[in-house]
C-alpha cells in the first residue's frame, strides 16, 4: 500500500458535525475526513454495510449438498454453503465457543465444519452437532450454540445476503427487474470468468467512480467509442429512442426495455436498491467487446442484437451491465479503511463452451481492461483525496447525479444512526 490514509483527531461528536457540513451542501463533494477516519470506517460497517443486501455468490458455484463459498466483508468472512438437504444458508465464520474461524479455504465441499481450535462441529446448515465433552457443563444446549447467520434471498440463481435480522424485503424490488433481467437466464447462466481486483483506496471512492460517468470519455477510451452513457442525454437521444424503438422486436422479449429506479433515499426498504434501464451503443457496436462485435452466443431468451445494452443495480454495492451476449457482474466490498475489493464476474449463456463458441480472453477484454484503468484513476483521486490541499469541489448535475444519490444517502444514514 502506497499511501496510508488516516485521522488521527477524531470523536463521535466530529463526525456529526462533519456530516451536518456536508448536508449543507449538497451539490459538492464530500470532504476528505470520510475517506481518512478510522472512527467513520467502523460506523460504516455496522451502519450501512452489514443492514444491506450484497451479492454474495452465484448458485452454480455451490451446485451440490455440501458446497460453499467464503465471502470476505472487512474483517469479516461469511460461509455461502449448501446444506443436505439442498438449502442455502449463509453462516459466520465464527465459532461459538472462543471465536476462531471454522473454515479457511475459499470453496470446497464439506460434510461439516470443525473448529481447529477446540474441536467443535456445525453441520452445513449452521447448526452445532458436537461440542467436545461440554456435556460436563451443566445446562449446555447445543441447539443455542449454532453459527450465527445471515439473510438469504436467491433471485435468478443470484444469491444475496443480508447480515441485518430486521433486514428489509429484497424479494420485492427484485421483482420489478424480472422482465428485464429475465431475458438473461441467468439461473442456468454459466461464470465463463471470475476476477477480484484489489484497490488501494476507500471503498467510497471505489464506488462513487462506478456511479459517475464524468470520467468515461477521458479514462476509458475503448467503452466511450462504443456506449453512449459517456455522452449527455440531450446527445444520444436519438441513438437510445431508435434502439428502446426496435428492442423488444429484435430480442423477441417483452419489457426488454423497461425503466425502474428505486435507489439509496428512494429505496423501498434500506439497502433494497433496485434499478434497471436500457442504454444505446452507438452505431456499428453490437456488444461490449474489443471491436463491438459478438464474442458468445445469445444469452437465454434473447434472439437478436437491439444495439442496446441492460443496466442494472441489486442493492447499494453491486451492479449488472447486461449485453445480448454476455453479463458483466460488478462488486464493492470494503476489506479495510484504504483497501477495496472489486469483483468482477463474467456470464454466458449455459450451454456455451469455452473455446468452442468463445474465447475467454476476447469475452472479458473490454470490462478487464475498463477496471485496470479505473484501479489506476482510483488509485490516483485517493492520493489526491488525502493532500492536505484537497478542497472539494462541485458534482456535474447530469453525469454526477446517482453518485450524489448515493452520497445523501450515505450522509442521511450516519446522521441518524446513534
Amino acid at each position: 500500500m502506497k499511501f496510508i490514509a488516516t485521522s488521527v483527531d477524531d470523536s463521535t461528536q466530529k463526525m456529526k458535525s462533519m456530516v451536518q457540513a456536508e448536508l449543507q451542501r449538497p451539490d459538492y463533494a464530500i470532504d476528505q475526513y470520510f475517506y481518512r477516519s478510522h472512527l467513520v470506517y467502523a460506523k460504516e460497517l455496522d451502519a450501512l454495510i452489514f443492514r444491506s443486501w450484497l451479492y454474495a455468490c452465484h448458485i452454480s458455484e455451490i451446485p451440490h449438498p455440501g458446497d460453499y463459498q467464503l465471502f470476505e466483508i472487512g474483517e469479516d468472512s461469511v460461509i455461502i454453503s449448501r446444506d443436505a438437504m439442498g438449502e442455502i444458508h449463509a453462516l459466520m465464520n465464527v465459532c461459538r465457543h472462543r471465536g476462531a474461524r471454522v473454515c479457511e479455504e475459499a470453496s470446497g465441499n464439506r460434510k461439516t465444519f470443525v473448529c481447529p481450535y477446540h474441536g467443535w462441529v456445525y453441520n452445513t446448515d449452521g447448526s452445532l452437532r458436537a461440542a467436545r465433552e461440554m456435556e460436563v457443563k451443566e445446562g449446555f444446549d447445543s441447539s443455542q450454540y449454532g453459527l450465527k447467520a445471515a439473510r438469504v434471498e436467491v433471485f435468478m440463481g443470484m444469491i444475496f445476503i443480508n447480515c441485518d435480522a430486521q433486514a428489509a424485503d429484497f424479494r420485492g424490488p427484485l421483482e420489478n427487474l424480472a422482465r428485464s433481467l429475465g431475458a438473461y437466464d441467468l439461473e442456468h447462466a454459466k461464470i465463463a470468468h471470475k476476477q477480484s481486483y484489489r484497490v488501494d483506496a476507500n471503498w467510497k471512492l471505489v464506488l462513487e467512480n462506478y456511479l459517475e460517468c464524468y470520467h468515461c470519455a477521458t479514462s476509458h477510451r475503448a467503452y466511450a467509442r462504443m456506449h453512449t452513457l459517456k455522452d449527455r442525454d440531450c446527445n444520444v437521444e436519438h441513438l437510445v429512442e431508435a434502439m428502446l424503438e426496435r428492442t423488444e422486436r429484435v430480442t423477441g422479449v417483452p419489457g426488454m426495455g423497461t425503466d425502474y429506479e428505486r435507489i439509496y433515499l428512494d429505496a423501498e426498504g434500506f439497502g433494497a436498491c433496485a434499478y434497471t434501464m436500457r442504454y444505446g451503443l452507438y452505431d456499428g457496436y453490437l456488444t461490449g467487446s474489443e471491436d463491438g462485435q459478438p464474442v458468445a452466443p445469445l444469452m437465454g431468451h434473447i434472439k437478436g442484437y437491439d444495439g442496446g445494452v441492460g443496466d442494472f443495480q441489486l442493492g447499494p454495492l453491486s451492479f449488472m451491465l447486461n449485453y445480448p451476449d454476455h453479463c458483466v457482474l460488478y462488486r464493492f466490498i470494503p476489506r479495510g479503511l484504504t483497501a477495496t475489493d472489486m469483483e468482477v464476474v463474467w456470464f454466458v449463456n449455459g450451454d456455451a463452451r469455452e473455446g468452442v463458441d468463445y474465447d475467454r480472453d476476447k469475452l472479458i477484454w473490454l470490462w478487464h481492461n475498463t477496471t485496470m484503468e479505473d484501479e489506476f484513476i482510483i488509485t490516483r483521486n485517493s492520493e489526491g483525496v488525502n493532500s492536505r490541499f484537497f478542497e472539494p469541489g462541485p458534482y456535474h448535475p447530469e453525469f454526477e447525479a446517482t453518485l450524489q444519490q448515493f452520497v445523501l444517502w450515505y450522509l442521511d444514514t450516519l446522521a441518524n444512526t446513534p
